[in-house]
């Protein structure tokens, strides 16, 4: 009998029940023993913090553009011809005035060549009827006829170095030439093109601003340039315009800047990420790995005599890596950086490093 009782206490439900009860209170009740331990000086939480104080914090615009070459052009021939000589090669930086494509030109030589010798004659033909005119031997109206005659020759050999000349394809300013799209044979009409020449050494890029940045921008102002294709690096240049009008349809205000790129890096084409400064000051910037949300709050844990207390911030600003504080924090107060994820309100803290 009384085996068989202490079985019915053993697997009793009731019994059961008190042991769950209790352990159910004993896990509600941890966190405050585990905080009253950490309060009497155990259980420190190690982390890393950082003093608050007043730094510098630029104040930029953000937009895109596409970058464009300062010059750029398409070369072309202007008269319909074969090639006769091709002075470059693909890709070839070019000075101003560099050869290029050279056409056949024969006729056009022995055109001018041919004017060349009819206006030596005619003019031999002026001089002699300019001396028989001062003898009165010839007529004024001779005179007159044959001085026409110069002056039309004259113009006509303009006209045949002027098509000669056509027929040279010069470069028109210095810069880089693109791929040729042509071969020495090859018969070019008016229109086709032969080659691409664009000046890089500076790029335009043309991006757009809302209208309430318009009284933070003027011209001159010094902007940044970066683009994905290098990482880390940025390119600096200047404001050059800003449109007169404001799109009506966007409420936004065209403005082209002159981005530096003295190594040929920037190439027409690339999107670029365009950082425009309008203003620095000098406030209260931390670590935006510092902030804990909470809703639409933001929180701080800040070190008092090795205890962390939560605080809401409000934030202004907010760059890469580090926002402003407009309130909640004054200078010279410690925060935790790292380590926030372990924390509570009141919770003791080791302090590992300063910053």
């Amino acid at each position: 009998m009384g085996n068989s009782m202490a079985r019915s206490l053993r697997f009793s439900p009731l019994i059961l029940g008190i042991f769950l009860l209790a352990g159910f209170l004993a896990y509600l009740n941890w966190p405050a023993e585990e905080q009253a331990q950490q309060r009497r000086g155990g259980g420190a939480t190690p982390v890393v913090a950082e003093t608050v104080s007043v730094e510098p914090f630029a104040i930029v615009i953000e937009a895109l553009g596409t970058a464009q070459a300062n010059e750029s052009v398409e070369l072309t021939a202007q008269q319909a011809q074969t090639v006769k000589l091709i002075a470059f090669d693909d890709g070839d930086i070019v000075e101003k005035g560099d050869l290029l494509v050279e056409l056949n030109n024969r006729a056009e030589i022995a055109r001018v060549n041919e004017l060349e010798i009819n206006i030596a004659d005619a003019k031999r033909q002026l001089q002699r009827i300019e001396n028989l005119a001062k003898d009165r031997v010839a007529s004024q109206q001779l005179l007159d006829e044959q001085r026409a005659r110069v002056d039309a020759l004259s113009a006509q050999l303009d006209v045949a170095q002027a098509n000669l000349s056509e027929l040279k394809i010069h470069a028109p300013f210095s810069g880089k030439l693109g791929l040729r799209q042509v071969s020495i044979g090859t018969l070019v009409r008016p229109g086709d093109v032969i080659t691409t020449l664009d000046d890089i050494e500076r790029v335009k890029v043309d991006f757009n601003l809302s209208e309430t940045h318009l009284a933070s921008v003027s011209k001159g102002q010094s902007v940044t340039a970066a683009s994905v294709a290098y990482p880390g690096e940025t390119f600096t240049g200047q404001i050059s315009t800003i449109d007169a009008r404001l799109d009506p349809m966007t409420r936004s205000i065209n403005v082209r800047a002159i981005i530096d790129n003295p190594e040929g890096k920037l190439r027409p084409g690339m999107l670029l990420q365009i950082t425009v400064q309008k203003r620095v000051l000098n406030t209260i910037v931390i670590p935006e790995k510092a902030l804990i949300p909470n809703q639409e709050k933001q929180f701080v844990f800040v070190i008092e005599e090795g205890i962390a207390h939560s605080r809401e911030v409000k934030v202004g600003e907010r760059r890469p890596g580090i926002a402003q504080i407009t309130s909640g924090l004054s200078p010279g107060e410690t925060i935790v950086t790292e380590g926030t994820l372990r924390l509570r309100d009141q919770s003791p803290v080791q302090i590992l490093d300063t910053k």
